[in-house]
């Protein structure tokens, strides 16, 4: 029997993504949509003098999948390098997609796992750590 896509800690997660109100002078600030659902995820990334995460922000327009994510995201992302969150990015993709069954070093990531089957969800999943990717890399940039 296959686990229910929407389970309690996926319910959650999506019920605490409020906690990380947008930066008003970010370094880098990335928007991704997903053509699919329509989900939208607006990430703002300060990096500090080391390249570390100092500061960050979303707002999050996504079903309970793709606000799960981007509560993940907001609850582990400070302090962290960009190579850190890129690899997050890539590794959460191959497990959804399957090409991978470890979901990455990024604490609760595996809480997916009964979304793998179903791709129409990856693209909501992917936004926020897609958007976080990208903004590091600008900010570091």
């Amino acid at each position: 029997m296959n686990a229910p896509l929407y389970n309690m800690e996926i319910l959650r997660l999506a019920a605490s993504v409020a906690d990380r109100p947008r930066l008003s002078a970010p370094d880098a600030t990335v928007e991704r949509r997903s053509a699919t659902c329509g989900s939208r995820v607006t990430v703002d990334i300060s990096l500090d003098s080391n390249g570390r995460v100092a500061g960050f922000g979303q707002e999050v327009r996504a079903c309970a999948l793709g606000q799960a994510s981007a509560a993940l995201l907001g609850q582990h992302i400070l302090g962290r390098e960009a190579n850190e969150i890129v690899s997050a990015a890539s590794a959460l993709r191959e497990f959804l997609s399957s090409e991978s069954d470890d979901p990455g070093a990024w604490p609760g990531l595996g809480v997916f796992a009964p979304a793998r089957p179903h791709s129409a969800r990856h693209a909501s999943i992917l936004l926020a750590f897609d958007a976080a990717a990208e903004a590091v890399l600008r900010a570091s940039a």
